[in-house]
């Protein structure tokens, strides 16, 4: 029997929005999504810094009211670090509700969620079929693999059957994450009283190399690629592995448009190479990249032949 996704079938995930924008700016993105965009699940929630958290508290119940008035299933993320007490209080009082749907992206949660239907995000270190059989006994029945996983190793997982898988298919790759927030020091201010410096690039803030070269991204504690992985042209290799869904990461850009875009490569009405066309460079300049996928250098980006 084919285990192969039927494109119909496959979803769209607009996973959860990694920067820190005013939430006037947030608010229109979702509530554009909630009418406009050809997105089936959106994941909210801070993931990358708990000092961002008590300014989204409001906005969520009126994001969530609008998204699922739109048709949208909403995931409510978790920190995908969590430093202290105090945190751990704060994802215990975070998935308490049993309203929304969760997303893991530290093992802690996940154990907070244990019996309850959940996901597991893409910062979960989560590499090989026993990891799967684990955290789908705790309740776990989705998984978006991590970044840097290989396709040999996306199929091995997506043909396993243990859980619904997810490919993060575009976006600025979050490669580590810290407790010390090197927006803040950048503008040599105290993480403690960091003014929130990191709301100053949409997008996360480049880092060059000492010749000049773009290297890596800022997000406050989060130090992610320059690059913005477009796997576009990977899609079919996705949907024949039996991928379920798959996502894409809120950027500055038209991500309704972008979205529309992959929902055209999935149905086979548009060719991958319009899209990487149509979407190399909007992200502060930067290029495509696929390496992961291939086993290689995340930052590279390989064709079809080169691939071979």
């Amino acid at each position: 029997m084919s285990i192969a996704t039927n494109p119909k079938d496959a979803k769209i995930t607009l996973g959860p929005l990694l920067f820190n924008w005013a939430n006037d700016k947030r608010r229109d993105l979702y509530f554009r999504v909630a009418d406009e965009a050809e997105i089936d699940t959106v994941v909210l929630g801070e993931v990358v810094c708990s000092k961002r958290t008590p300014f989204l508290l409001k906005l969520w119940p009126e994001v969530i009211e609008r998204l699922r008035a739109g048709g949208k299933e909403v995931i409510m993320s978790t920190q995908a670090l969590i430093l202290s007490s105090r945190e751990m209080n704060w994802m215990r009082d975070t998935v308490a509700p049993e309203d929304l749907t969760y997303e893991a992206n530290d093992i802690a949660v996940a154990d907070m969620l244990k019996g309850r239907k959940h996901m597991i995000g893409p910062m979960m270190n989560v590499y090989n079929e026993g990891t799967l059989a684990t955290l789908a006994a705790g309740g776990a029945d989705r998984v978006c693999l991590p970044f840097e996983m290989s396709g040999e190793t996306m199929a091995v997982l997506a043909k396993s059957g243990i859980m619904d898988v997810e490919a993060f298919v575009y976006g600025r790759m979050p490669l580590a994450i810290a407790a010390r927030c090197y927006h803040a020091r950048a503008h040599n201010v105290p993480k403690d009283n960091c003014r929130y410096v990191c709301n100053l690039d949409n997008d996360g803030m480049t880092v060059d190399t000492m010749d000049g070269k773009p290297f890596l991204t800022v997000n406050g504690t989060q130090t992610m690629s320059y690059t913005v992985s477009n796997l576009a042209a990977e899609i079919p290799k996705f949907l024949e592995m039996g991928v379920k869904s798959f996502r894409i990461s809120p950027h500055d850009v038209d991500i309704v448009h972008v979205a529309k875009l992959f929902r055209g490569v999935i149905d086979g009405d548009i060719e991958p190479q319009q899209l990487l066309d149509e979407t190399d460079g909007i992200v502060d300049g930067a290029p495509n990249s696929n390496g992961f996928f291939y086993d290689a250098e995340g930052l590279k980006y390989k064709t079809q032949k080169t691939a071979e």
